[in-house]
């Protein structure tokens, strides 16, 4: 749940940022977009490996240079 509260003499723009700042830093979209369709667990474990494999390149590639 984000809370955010206005201080005194604080703009409306300055408070929008202060509140998308926070949503997108609880990750709400990102797990209702998640939540919103059923995937079958073995589709999600061949996103994860992809992560992974992912990661593991990242990994290898930031070492070498």
């Amino acid at each position: 749940m984000v809370v955010i509260t206005k201080r005194k003499g604080e703009s409306k723009d300055s408070f929008f940022r202060k509140f998308t700042k926070a949503f997108i830093e609880e990750d709400i979209v990102t797990t209702l977009r998640k939540k919103m369709f059923y995937r079958k667990p073995s589709l999600v474990r061949k996103e994860e490996e992809k992560e992974k494999i992912k990661n593991r390149y990242k990994k290898f590639r930031t070492r070498r240079i």
